[in-house]
């Protein structure tokens, strides 16, 4: 099972929350996630309904079976920082340089700096371990850039690598593209069952396989329940209007007949919904990539909806 779970998605898809519960999913029996954020959203804090997270890992929630999830958001000039300090130990004059303003000049200006930082930091919380010699995460989830900007990010450290073709930088950068392409990593993408998510969502795993990134999962989110198909309205709107007003009569709804009209309407627009869904999933069913549906959570993914979907995730076996 791949140790870094990176979960990107179009906007609006639901990625960070699918991130969370991936998270609390993984943190099963006893296990310890870190989920880490790296686009400055503070997305996981609203998630979780916590306080804005600190570039301290934290820990936010208990996982069935006394598991633990943690959480960090990457600030990439204290993440240049740690850096600094680790390869050159500049201590006092790292942060001298960052009243100076030259952290935030390089994280900014330099080419690619930033991301590397970002995946950087994610890919040594990975490999770290306790005095004792075991790892100090089970998994560490991200809750990484849009699909667009997926590919882009994560393959970052080959064009620094490229501009610094020695010394540390080239080095860090080639360890941490070196496990980003390997089984330890798994990217999943999150879509909806619409045109437009679904076709990014497929440009988006044909970036990754032409970077030889590893591509893991499709999950469709907020997947609502079919209650007709096509079938069933033709029936209702055929020669049955009548039976329909009359049903409506028994069931003791006044003004029956003038609700067929609305309901057959309803029922019309369920059906094309429902036929439009059966064409994205032929999509994805062409993508030869494993997909998982989660259902859509009527009251809303608050933190009963995540450990519901992460329920449902440990179901599906997402992230083995």
């Amino acid at each position: 099972m791949s140790r870094l779970q990176v979960v990107s998605g179009k906007g609006g898809t639901g990625k960070t929350t699918v991130a969370a519960a991936l998270a609390l999913a993984l943190a099963t029996e006893g296990r310890r996630t870190l989920l880490v954020e790296v686009e400055g959203r503070q997305g996981i804090a609203q998630v979780f309904e916590t306080e804005a997270l600190p570039y301290e890992e934290r820990k936010i929630a208990v996982a069935p079976g006394g598991g633990e999830v943690y959480a960090l958001a990457i600030d990439a000039e204290l993440a240049l920082l740690d850096y600094l300090q680790m390869f050159y130990k500049l201590g006092g004059a790292g942060r001298a340089l960052k009243k100076l303003g030259a952290i935030d000049f390089a994280t900014t200006i330099a080419p690619g700096v930033r991301d590397v930082l970002l995946t950087g930091k994610a890919c040594e919380a990975v490999r770290r371990r306790e005095k004792q010699g075991g790892f100090t995460y089970d998994y560490v989830v991200m809750d990484a850039p849009p699909t667009g900007r997926i590919t882009r990010f994560l393959n970052v450290n080959d064009e620094v690598a490229g501009l610094a073709r020695i010394g540390p930088i080239h080095n860090q950068a080639q360890a941490v593209m070196r496990f980003l392409k390997s089984p330890d990593t798994a990217v999943h993408l999150v879509t909806l069952l619409e045109e437009m998510p679904v076709q990014e969502t497929a440009d988006g795993i044909e970036e990754l396989r032409a970077a030889e990134l590893p591509v893991g999962n499709v999950i469709v989110n907020m997947v609502r329940p079919h209650v007709l198909d096509e079938d069933a309205v033709r029936a209702a709107a055929g020669d049955r209007r009548e039976g329909i007003a009359a049903a409506l009569a028994a069931a003791g709804v006044t003004g029956g007949t003038t609700l067929v009209e609305p309901l057959l309407e309803q029922a019309a627009e369920h059906a094309q919904r429902v036929g439009l869904e059966r064409e994205q999933r032929a999509v994805l069913g062409g993508l030869d990539v494993p997909t998982h549906e989660l259902p859509f959570l009527g009251e809303g993914a608050d933190i009963a909806g995540l450990y519901r979907l992460a329920k449902e995730l440990r179901k599906l076996g997402v992230g083995a």
